[in-house]
């Protein structure tokens, strides 16, 4: 069995849709605690043998000798969560004992890091050097630490899991982001917003040099990082898997917010229609300006399939999901 924290989230639920509709494969727990009251919709489509509530997930592991890889999507991922206990608890402390149960039973183990890891970017997106990397909140210091920890535990040579990778996602978008609220992505905002007032409300350029609108992202399509993880995972259970690290998961281009919401528009059928409103002060200090992964580590471990373009991904999320009576995935 393939266990799945966070199995009811984005990309949690995406990557247990991959893993029925393109792998075949229906053996999974999904683990997760729901709070939000629609969220339980992202698992509507989905065949899986077991749910459980995080807190249970300990025991059936230590109950249960047939699970054969853990994917950990499970975290508070709000990136203006202000209770540093709250993300040393989920973010830090659960991962680590997921870990060490991994490395335990030789079970194959694969994480959520973030690009929230690299802050302003002052210090580049490569993923093959992060010590000194200075995140800009406390989310993305929660991951920063856990894979710092990782990667102590490889060098001081303690037990680790037979295969291991952490996945930094860069601006994820897409089907089953719904319950996210503020935190979904641009393109899920901009289609709701377009819906209800005939505009998209994005940032003013309040940065020398960047125009309005014009702050850049590395926007990669939700389905894109479930083919990444499947690739992993696939490798965990071949006789040649791929290297062990970390690894940045994104396209490598960089892409402004206002291109991101002009094609949400033209892909609803509509002209580009939008208002340029102030940074609210929670996130000023806080914002990253740019991020674009750095993907040659990512290729170089084998993944060679090729990323769906803005202008690809944001087509087949409007088209086929947002605009359907059925938008989940």
């Amino acid at each position: 069995m393939i266990v799945i924290t966070g199995g009811a989230g984005m990309i949690g639920s995406i990557m247990a849709w991959h893993l029925n509709t393109k792998l075949g494969r229906q053996d999974l727990v999904i683990v997760d605690r729901i709070t939000h009251e629609a969220q339980w919709q992202n698992l509507v489509h989905r065949h899986y043998a077991e749910y459980l509530d995080k807190d249970q997930l300990f025991d059936f592991l230590e109950e249960n000798d047939d699970i054969t890889a853990v994917i950990h999507m499970g975290a508070i991922s709000a990136t203006t969560e202000r209770d540093f206990n709250k993300l040393v608890a989920d973010n830090i402390h659960y991962s680590q004992d997921l870990w060490s149960w991994c490395a335990e039973y030789e079970v194959p183990f694969f994480y959520a890091s973030s690009a929230a890891t690299y802050g302003a970017g002052e210090r580049g997106y490569d993923d093959t050097s992060i010590a000194q990397l200075r995140p800009l909140n406390g989310y993305g210091y929660s991951k920063h630490f856990f894979d710092q920890w990782v990667l102590d535990q490889v060098k001081q040579k303690q037990p680790t899991p037979p295969a291991w990778a952490g996945f930094k996602f860069f601006n994820v978008y897409g089907p089953n982001e719904y319950h996210k609220e503020r935190m979904a992505s641009v393109a899920w905002h901009t289609f709701n917003q377009v819906k209800e007032t005939g505009t998209m409300r994005l940032f003013k350029g309040t940065k020398a040099g960047v125009e309005d609108g014009m702050q850049l992202r590395d926007f990669v399509y939700v389905k894109d990082v479930a083919s990444v993880m499947a690739f992993f995972l696939e490798s965990a259970f071949s006789k040649k898997p791929a290297t062990n690290g970390i690894y940045n998961i994104g396209t490598g281009e960089a892409r402004s917010f206002k291109d991101l919401a002009t094609q949400v528009m033209t892909n609803m059928g509509l002209e580009t229609n939008i208002t340029y409103i102030d940074m609210p002060l929670d996130l000023q200090g806080k914002y990253q300006y740019f991020t674009q992964a750095t993907v040659q580590k990512l290729r170089d471990a084998g993944f060679k399939a090729p990323f769906s373009s803005l202008e690809e991904g944001i087509r087949d999320y409007v088209q086929h999901y947002l605009m359907q009576e059925d938008p989940y995935c």
